[in-house]
């Protein structure tokens, strides 16, 4: 049988937040209304959307600032480094403090470096450092 979670999920998470509410306003609700584990799992999912949104945003910072620097004679660096710094005030406006101790920034910068084309307008890059020269404050703060 398919619960109403898997089913429909806007319609599930309208009838719990529904419940949530009245049992905030002090209503007696039977409890075994709440789908406990689902609503956990949700709860939990919120959290870790965000923190790979900012995570996202960092590479895509990282990976413009990366053309940038690989790329200085290319028409398209004022491009690139409005797109880095676009990337980089999103997720400044995403990140939550608790987030700090859970991005590896020599992870992303990993990934962005993987993230470079092999040649851009037939030129190959010019060398950028294989280690992240950037600390998270300094992408956060743009």
């Amino acid at each position: 049988m398919t619960s109403l979670y898997d089913a429909d999920i806007l319609a599930w998470s309208e009838q719990q937040s529904a419940l949530l509410r009245r049992i905030a306003a002090g209503e007696r609700v039977n409890g075994a209304d709440l789908d406990w584990p689902e609503i956990i799992e949700e709860i939990e999912s919120v959290g870790r959307e965000q923190l790979h949104a900012v995570e996202s945003l960092l590479i895509q910072t990282l990976i413009h600032m990366l053309k940038s620097q690989a790329w200085p004679d290319s028409g398209e660096v004022l491009h690139w480094q409005a797109e880095a710094r676009l990337f980089q005030g999103q997720a400044a406006l995403r990140f939550a403090p608790s987030m700090r101790q859970r991005i590896d920034l020599d992870r992303l910068y990993k990934i962005a470096l993987r993230g470079l084309p092999g040649s851009i307008d037939g030129l190959p890059p010019q060398p950028v450092p294989a280690v992240c020269p950037f600390a998270l404050d300094d992408l956060l703060d743009g």
